[in-house]
């Protein structure tokens, strides 16, 4: 979440005691960071529209790829870049059973403690990148499923590459990705605009706080993707695309439903 500093920037770096506390002071502040993401994602999520509608299209979808006559149980749904798990937990709540992935250590944190709460035992949670590789094995989920975390990535196309290595034969994927800055002011005036006071006030749950975070986390990016980029990275990894449509916030997102392999 924080830009990194490297060590030799750090006067008098060389020394092992000094080092030690820089990287301490870094975890800590990195750490403070992420749940205080978590608790204020939380409270967003609960009371921004734009998130309920957004959870809505992927629930749809992800019940869409479920094969008829298959319990949802015994349906593999992974969730990549979960963050404090809102969206993992409802997945979970309409009877997939869940795992959630994501590289912040503290939001891992944040989120099974949102599943002990919740008594979910068809979810689990994991800090890891999926990027990396060796996360899981080949062929393991049947569903994945990975929300605003591409455009953050450092490494966009490598975490699509595996989100295809890990589904099954056919498996289903869905991808919403931003499609560019959401401008904090602007964003604010056109919901005035458009909608009205009310639904602006509502917006700036939203907006200012993804503001602060943005300007807190590491430097990698933005990757931006239009129709046509987010459509040709896709595809180039293998996957068949069965959807591609604009959501979230007055359309500042793209979200595309794809399958591994083929048509069925």
């Amino acid at each position: 979440m924080l830009t990194s500093v490297p060590a030799s920037d750090v006067p008098g770096a060389g020394g092992t005691a000094l080092r030690s506390v820089f990287d301490g002071f870094r975890w800590g502040l990195d750490r403070m960071l992420s749940v205080a993401y978590g608790v204020v994602y939380d409270y967003i999520y609960e009371r921004f529209s734009p998130y309920g509608v957004l959870q809505g299209e992927v629930l749809e979808l992800v019940e869409a790829a479920r094969p008829h006559g298959v319990d949802r149980r015994e349906v593999r749904v992974l969730d990549v870049g979960c963050g404090p798990g809102a969206l993992t937990c409802a997945l979970a709540e309409a009877g997939f059973t869940v795992t959630g992935l994501d590289a912040y250590g503290a939001l891992v944190e944040v989120a099974k403690e949102k599943r002990r709460t919740k008594r979910l035992a068809n979810l689990t949670f994991r800090q890891a990148d999926l990027a990396r590789g060796n996360t899981f094995r080949n062929d393991l989920f049947d569903q994945v499923v990975n929300i605003h975390s591409l455009y953050v990535h450092a490494a966009p196309d490598r975490l699509v590459s595996e989100a295809y290595r890990v589904l099954k034969p056919g498996g289903h994927a869905v991808f919403v990705n931003h499609t560019r800055r959401v401008g904090q002011w602007s964003t604010l005036r056109e919901i005035w605009q458009l909608n009205g006071f009310a639904a602006a006030l509502r917006a700036v749950l939203w907006v200012l706080p993804n503001a602060v975070f943005e300007a807190a986390r590491s430097r990698t990016g933005p990757h931006y993707w239009d129709e046509a980029a987010f459509a040709a990275h896709l595809r180039e990894s293998g996957f068949t695309i069965l959807e591609l449509r604009r959501t979230f916030l007055r359309g500042s997102s793209l979200l595309v439903w794809a399958r591994k392999g083929g048509a069925a």
